[in-house]
């Protein structure tokens, strides 16, 4: 990046920008960075924060993120949150051993459906002593695991539903702590992530019926979150990370930035980190970079078609420190 390209993106942003040697990456930040201070995982810094991805380390996350354990996966059918019609959404639930009570994570898929890279994160999370349930919204609508945009538009009150569904289960479970439950979503899942913290997403949901389990989502996580731009006007009620490419094609990553901004400024408890030269799935583990032409693309003319897609080893290892440092201290923290 030169000197210029560095300045305009430090004034627009407002990010700190690190520069890269051989085993340094650069890193965009927002201002607020790491520093766990009065209460909140992510405060203000008076200076550049540096993030190191060691190849060593790199490549032993990758291995570790491929060791499966014995324990069992569960098939489990849950009831959404719709009123007077829920929907029986089908999922996998997986759990540490132990009677518990342990935090929980909710696990939201994107446009495409249920990736295996959906079930390594499950695993990870068992591991790291969470209950995980992914959820299969797209089987019971009869959507397929595309991104076509011929595909039938599902209303967005329905994947919420499905979130506030799946924490319901989850508070129901003798071994799940019910105060201490996250979301966590991808691409299209991941605004969904977002809207289970929004205030008036919140209130929008009461309106239709819904009853909303309390004491609701502790915390989220969005990677690459679409639908930042229908947020920027609202106001998250939990805290909140976000973590996308600053080369997305898919999901821009500009009304994100904007988002977050906007949403701080209002007193919200939100962070966003942007992965210098990583695409869409940079968190998939071996996906090639390659240009899907046939994907719906809200940035582009009618919302077709196309984006780039890549694995990136070094952002993957960053935010998988950055998700656990994140739900430890939000779902395990007193």
């Amino acid at each position: 990046m030169s000197s210029t390209a560095s300045s305009r993106a430090r004034n627009r942003y407002r990010f700190r920008v690190v520069h890269a040697s051989n085993s340094v990456s650069r890193i965009y930040y927002n201002r607020h960075v790491e520093a766990r201070t009065r209460g909140s995982f992510y405060g203000a810094a008076p200076g550049p924060v540096y993030a190191r991805f060691m190849l060593r380390r790199a490549v032993s996350v990758l291995l570790a993120a491929i060791v499966l354990t014995g324990c069992a996966t569960t098939t489990v059918s849950i009831p959404n949150a719709t009123p007077g019609k829920p929907l029986t959404v089908p999922g996998w639930e997986l759990r540490p051993d132990g009677p518990g009570r342990f935090p929980a994570v909710v696990l939201l898929h994107g446009c495409a459906g249920i990736f295996e890279s959906n079930h390594e994160w499950s695993r990870w999370f068992r591991d790291q002593g969470y209950v995980a349930l992914l959820l299969d919204s797209w089987t019971p609508r009869g959507v397929g695991k595309t991104c076509d945009p011929s595909l039938p538009d599902v209303p967005n009150t329905e994947r919420f539903d499905d979130a506030m569904g799946a924490l319901r289960y989850l508070q129901s479970r003798p071994y799940v702590d019910p105060a201490r439950v996250g979301a966590i979503g991808w691409s299209n899942g991941g605004v969904f992530a977002l809207s289970v913290i929004n205030g008036p997403s919140l209130e929008r949901a009461k309106k239709r019926g819904v009853v909303l389990p309390e004491p609701g989502f502790r915390a989220s996580i969005g990677f690459y979150p679409g639908g930042c731009y229908s947020l920027v006007q609202e106001l998250l009620v939990r805290p909140l990370l976000v973590m996308i490419g600053d080369a997305d094609d898919w999901t821009a990553p500009g009304p994100c930035v904007e988002m977050v901004e906007a949403m701080r400024r209002r007193g919200a408890d939100a962070s966003i980190v942007l992965y210098p030269q990583a695409y869409h799935y940079f968190d998939v583990i071996g996906q090639p970079r390659e240009y899907l032409a046939q994907v719906a693309n809200h940035n582009k003319p009618n919302e077709c078609c196309g984006a780039t897609v890549a694995f990136d080893a070094g952002a993957f290892a960053d935010s998988r420190r950055r998700v656990a440092e994140f739900f430890g201290y939000h779902l395990k923290g007193k």
